[in-house]
């Protein structure tokens, strides 16, 4: 059979590109990807259903996310699974020492996911559900997973409709100047934009060199002043080196 090396290695790229556009993006619509790799549409969707075929996108509602083998071969479930298996006793410690709601989050395509929290003893405090999906743009632990997102995914989320949910929830502009800050800082403090009268505090935690969480603690501005924001982060940041040595370890143990 004659081999067509130029052709086969074209289409093979393309393919590729295809996959690494649903992949960063984590869930995206053909004619986007189309754009994002300037392929024909009819050709993406070529490639989309080969793609699906081996299990590695899978269709949702008209859009296309990362299917089960890809997540596994990436190790996204094995990373979940693990953050699960560890996130409790770092948010529980999260919780006794800074006296306020503890949370972990993970990025789920363009919102942010609760994958585990441990809720303040106080009777007023601020909480999310378990699995609850959230804006990535509002709220500190979820807008320090946007920071340290792929510029896929960041475009994505500015592009589409920003809604205000409480007075205080940042416009576009401000959510850019934002973003730039917390990746030179690796922290973020964010005052009432998901809860009026909420603060919440959040650090990213890296794992070979992506982010894999944040960590956040929140609570109401009546009892999270400076001082507090201040011990927040200090306390944060070494939960979230220590569970970044629990995540290296785990797997040998």
């Amino acid at each position: 059979m004659a081999e067509h090396p130029i052709g086969g290695g074209v289409s093979f790229v393309r393919g590729l590109k295809v996959l690494i556009c649903v992949a960063e993006s984590g869930e995206v619509r053909a004619d986007r990807i189309a754009d994002d790799v300037a392929v024909p549409l009819s050709t993406v969707y070529r490639y989309l259903r080969t793609l699906r075929d081996l299990d590695l996108v899978e269709e949702r509602d008209g859009s296309y996310l990362p299917g089960w083998r890809l997540q596994e071969l990436s190790g996204q479930d094995l990373t979940h699974t693990r953050l699960v298996e560890l996130g409790h006793t770092f948010l529980r410690e999260l919780r006794d020492v800074s006296g306020e709601t503890a949370v972990l989050t993970v990025r789920a395509g363009t919102h942010a996911m609760c994958l585990r929290q441990v809720e303040s003893r106080h009777p007023m405090r601020m909480a999310f559900r378990v699995n609850q999906l959230l804006p990535l743009y509002a709220g500190a632990g979820q807008r320090v997973l946007l920071a340290h997102a792929p510029q896929t995914v960041i475009d994505r989320v500015l592009e589409q409709p920003l809604r205000h949910i409480t007075r205080h929830t940042l416009d576009r502009a401000s959510i850019v100047r934002e973003l730039e800050r917390t990746r030179r800082t690796r922290y973020l403090v964010s005052h009432g934009e998901l809860s009026e009268e909420a603060v919440a505090v959040a650090v990213p935690v890296f794992a070979g060199g992506e982010i894999v969480c944040s960590l956040t603690v929140a609570g109401p501005d009546s009892r999270c002043g400076p001082a507090w924001q201040s011990y927040a982060r200090a306390t944060l940041v070494d939960a979230g080196q220590r569970l970044v040595d629990a995540l290296d370890d785990s797997p040998r143990r």
